[in-house]
């Protein structure tokens, strides 16, 4: 497990409430996403509806459900499966740093939603930057490699020793 990166963590809780036009709590990090609301309210803000409803207050399995909700909504917004953080990684703390790396996850996945013009998280993605060569580009090469690989000649392990090699002298 990576360790815990409290100036991630900030840059984080910011863009959440900075997306959400609302002031960051105050309290510790895991405690404030704890219950998946503010997460549920985030998912809204950049796809809105993406969860129907959100649960205020409950028992401990009702606000499990607001996290499950918001899973499933990033990865239909576009967050890859297996970057989003696991229900026990936020409500049982098992993992709070895969926590705060799906959420840089869903930062940068607002980047391919030109609908969302709010604040980013994280590097900007690159564009798509296709090459293309002609065959001769593709072929120009091919003489530098040949010299390449011959050039081990007279190398070889002859008298290495080895290591089951038990004799000795």
């Amino acid at each position: 497990m990576a360790p815990r990166n409290k100036e991630q963590e900030l840059e984080v809780l910011t863009w959440i409430f900075d997306v959400l036009g609302e002031k960051v709590p105050s309290g510790q990090y895991e405690d404030i996403l704890k219950d998946g609301i503010w997460l549920c309210k985030l998912i809204n803000k950049l796809a809105p509806g993406s969860v129907k409803k959100i649960q205020e207050r409950g028992t401990n399995f009702q606000l499990m459900e607001n996290i499950q909700r918001f899973q499933a909504a990033v990865k239909k917004y576009g967050v890859p499966e297996e970057e989003i953080f696991q229900t026990a990684d936020l409500f049982e703390r098992r993992n709070i740093p895969q926590v705060t790396l799906s959420l840089y996850a869903l930062g940068r996945i607002t980047q391919k939603h030109p609908e969302f013009k709010g604040p980013t998280l994280g590097p900007k993605m690159s564009d798509k930057n296709e090459r293309s060569f002609t065959e001769e580009q593709l072929r120009a090469h091919e003489g530098q490699l040949n010299l390449q690989m011959g050039f081990n000649k007279g190398a070889s392990q002859s008298g290495h020793g080895g290591f089951g090699n038990t004799r000795h002298m």
